[in-house]
């Protein structure tokens, strides 16, 4: 065999390698993206929600003058929400406001003149879409976590994804217990309500 044919038959190998690890590396960018920007439509439905509270804050607090706490909770929370940057600390705040809210809600089925409120239940309406939309943005978003952090582990994937500085995604979860219904109690002798 000549030299010139052993050259083109490495060179041909080079370049069939090369292909394939620039065609790796860039479906990693391109899942990567992918994950950025589903994490953002996250953040967009999420302070789309913040920014309804404040309303709903507003509607509320002159029919629910003794609720005070139940109002300071969902604005602490609304806060803690806008001021978080990690996927981690949205996802609890997430949770926080949404128990919050649950928790406000709650005792508003005390107040029939609340409940008949125009504004209220149009904030109420808007809200029930936002909260889909987050629940469906988070959704994509996890599935393409999921697909990000599959394509990264596999191998040769793996050994380009360590040598790139591409690393596993976290997932956006609810903290433990965000399931649970608040514990409304009525008191029959006052027309208070406790929560817990």
């Amino acid at each position: 065999m000549k030299k010139s044919s052993i050259f083109i038959i490495i060179g041909a190998v080079i370049l069939l390698i090369a292909g394939l690890l620039i065609s790796k590396y860039n479906s990693m960018v391109t899942m990567s993206e992918k994950v950025d920007a589903t994490f953002s439509d996250i953040d967009t439905q999420l302070q789309r929600r913040a920014d309804l509270i404040p309303n709903l804050v507003s509607s509320v607090q002159g029919y629910m003058a003794h609720e005070q706490e139940a109002i300071a909770k969902v604005t602490d929370a609304r806060t803690k929400l806008v001021n978080a940057s990690s996927v981690e600390e949205k996802g609890q705040a997430d949770t926080q406001l949404t128990g919050a809210l649950n928790n406000l809600l709650a005792i508003a089925e005390n107040y029939p003149d609340l409940k008949a409120n125009e504004n209220f239940n149009t904030l109420m309406d808007e809200l029930a879409g936002t909260e889909n939309r987050v629940a469906t943005a988070r959704k994509d978003y996890n599935d393409i976590v999921k697909e990000f952090n599959t394509l990264i582990k596999r191998f040769p994937n793996s050994l380009l994804a360590g040598m790139f500085g591409f690393s596993e995604r976290e997932y956006f979860k609810a903290e433990e217990g965000a399931n649970e219904v608040p514990k409304v109690e009525f008191n029959t002798t006052t027309t208070e309500t406790t929560t817990e």
